[in-house]
């Protein structure tokens, strides 16, 4: 099992690079609205993509903390739940180790919304990595916006998700919220920015 702290001079085989590096950067697994680029670039400007992966034995669930709605997201959000036999897909990101503070605080680990925790998640190459991932306190099942639901299938798609898991990412039930979602519309500008940089480059 690899459990190295990884930096961008170590490519995606997972080979060692220069070890005076690795302390700098860290592996975070991602499997809700961060599985979208441009969504976790907002905060987390030094990420980059490592891997796809998936962790076993756990479900994607939605909730609420103390079952209070996310005001950022108007609805619930991700989660994952130990679950025997089933697994969550998600995206490996490479971040500097400075990024780690703002994760947290979009977490909403200083509120305890969420712990961070730390998960063994396999390639699809067949490696093993030990990543920094998130799950809720308090969790009280409930409906996500569409929204919210939107990032998370726009970033499954982006990123290559197997068909099927995508699927059940589009099937998933959300609350109809039609309001504004400040954050969401950030998301949105950041996407454009995206696509125009592309035709301009």
């Amino acid at each position: 099992m690899e459990t190295f702290k990884s930096c961008n001079c170590t490519g995606s085989s997972g080979s060692l690079g220069d070890q005076s590096c690795w302390d700098e950067h860290f592996l975070y697994f991602a499997y809700g609205s961060n599985l979208l680029r441009e969504r976790i670039m907002l905060r987390n400007p030094s990420v980059a993509f490592f891997a796809l992966a998936n962790l076993l034995d756990y479900t994607l669930a939605f909730g609420s903390h103390q079952g209070k709605p996310s005001t950022h997201w108007h609805g619930s959000t991700a989660t994952i739940v130990p679950s025997p036999g089933d697994e969550v897909w998600g995206i490996v990101w490479n971040l500097n180790i400075n990024d780690m503070h703002s994760l947290d605080i979009q977490e909403g680990v200083e509120d305890g919304v969420y712990v961070p925790i730390d998960v063994n998640v396999h390639t699809q190459e067949g490696k093993l990595l030990k990543c920094r991932s998130y799950q809720m306190n308090d969790y009280v099942c409930n409906l996500p916006s569409p929204q919210y639901k939107k990032v998370i299938c726009m970033g499954a798609k982006q990123n290559g998700l197997p068909s099927d898991y995508q699927k059940k990412l589009d099937s998933i039930e959300t609350n109809n919220y039609t309001g504004a979602v400040p954050i969401f519309e950030e998301v949105e500008a950041a996407l454009k920015a995206s696509e125009k940089n592309k035709i301009l480059f």
